[in-house]
């Protein structure tokens, strides 16, 4: 797939040109580490960052975001680099059990000098985040996000997840014990 424009992302120029140099990293470490499937590789502004934006774009939070499971950096980077270019940056916490993605992901965030902090460690193991937002892309199914977001959302925190084409089956299992 070509490059978008900065313009049909709804990102300001800057954002966009840490967005490039994320895909480029994004390129030149997957062969190595499987960030992203191989085959979505060559979609990675279409299937992994503008998806990725669609989820930032829904909320800004003031002080942190959390994401966890972060791989290949989806949403984590992206809601970083757009931290990066607001006002007001927010904090964003990414947690990676997958040591060699954990190098990545600093490598991302020192590279681009973003508003990031990394954690390699199991979601389980790390202390209670209070995040505003928490968001986790292909990671488990939502049964078990949420008692990842009990543990780690803020009380009146949002939990962006994004789900696949089985989403409304998730929400009927979860839904046997969880209240949302």
């Amino acid at each position: 797939m070509m490059e978008p424009a900065p313009a049909d992302l709804n990102v300001s120029r800057e954002t966009f040109e840490d967005l490039r140099s994320f895909s480029i990293l994004l390129s030149k470490w997957n062969p190595r580490i499987n960030l992203i499937a191989r085959s979505t590789l060559n979609h990675v502004w279409s299937r992994h960052i503008a998806d990725s934006l669609q989820v930032v774009h829904l909320k800004t939070p003031e002080k942190n975001w959390i994401d966890l499971g972060s791989g290949g950096g989806f949403p984590g980077i992206v809601a970083a680099i757009v931290s990066k270019h607001l006002e007001s940056p927010f904090q964003v916490t990414l947690i990676e059990s997958d040591l060699r993605k954990g190098v990545f992901l600093k490598t991302v965030g020192r590279e681009l000098q973003l508003p990031l902090q990394v954690e390699t460690q199991r979601i389980e193991d790390a202390e209670p985040k209070k995040a505003e937002v928490l968001s986790a892309r292909a990671l488990a199914p939502l049964k078990q996000l949420l008692t990842f977001a009990d543990r780690h959302l803020a009380k009146d925190g949002t939990a962006l997840f994004s789900k696949g084409t089985t989403w409304q089956k998730e929400v009927e299992d979860a839904q046997q014990h969880w209240r949302f």
